[in-house]
């Protein structure tokens, strides 16, 4: 069972290349929504946030995601605390999910995605095969990111250099689906499809 990633700058629309590879009964691992859980579920990262973070992260005993937000998204340094404290977890719940998968022998696709924006910088591609990335040119992820999250371009354009050059992280990857609104998505994902299954088919 082949180990794809999957990465891509915010706004690149990588969730939704995601959801098209799992129309074609593949299985996927969000990184991003792990990470959520986690926070809310694994004990030793809660008690490291908190530690870090001080309550007002959680309220109720539920991560306050809005104010961890504000806080980490205008300092760096806070924003990569957060990261060196989430990114261990959610690898190491990401190789326990994988794990069980490669046991269900006959119950999973003939590969596995593993979807995570920061693929790259976590060290979350060890142990992948290849690595697919969802290419959108940057006026197009910032119109999107803005409609999306109802923000001002000023507050995009910082999301967007906390993150690794997208150029940079296109050429790291082994195969790129550009999804500018003008090249149709579908068919370069089905494309891929089916060269993974060949590549497992053929050895």
């Amino acid at each position: 069972m082949l180990r794809i990633g999957l990465t891509g700058g915010i706004g690149s629309g990588k969730t939704i290349v995601a959801r098209i590879f799992e129309t074609l009964g593949i299985r996927v691992y969000y990184a991003d929504e792990a990470a959520k859980r986690l926070m809310n579920t694994n004990t030793a990262l809660k008690e490291a946030i908190l530690q870090h973070f001080g309550s007002s992260a959680y309220q109720q005993g539920e991560l306050d995601r809005k104010w961890l937000a504000s806080i980490v998204f205008n300092d760096k340094e806070k924003l990569e605390l957060l990261n060196s404290l989430t990114h261990p977890a959610t690898i190491a719940d990401a190789a326990s999910w994988m794990n069980d998968l490669a046991k269900s022998v006959g119950q999973t696709g003939p590969y596995i995605i593993k979807e995570a924006a920061l693929l790259f910088e976590s060290g979350a591609d060890a142990g992948l095969d290849h690595v697919i990335g969802v290419y959108a040119s940057l006026p197009v992820r910032i119109q999107r990111v803005m409609k999306r999250d109802d923000l001002p371009k000023e507050e995009v354009m910082k999301r967007i250099s906390r993150q690794m050059d997208e150029d940079q992280k296109m050429k790291r990857c082994d195969f790129v689906i550009t999804n500018d609104e003008e090249q149709l998505v579908i068919p370069q994902v089905i494309a891929l499809h089916e060269k993974f299954c060949g590549i497992l088919e053929h050895g």
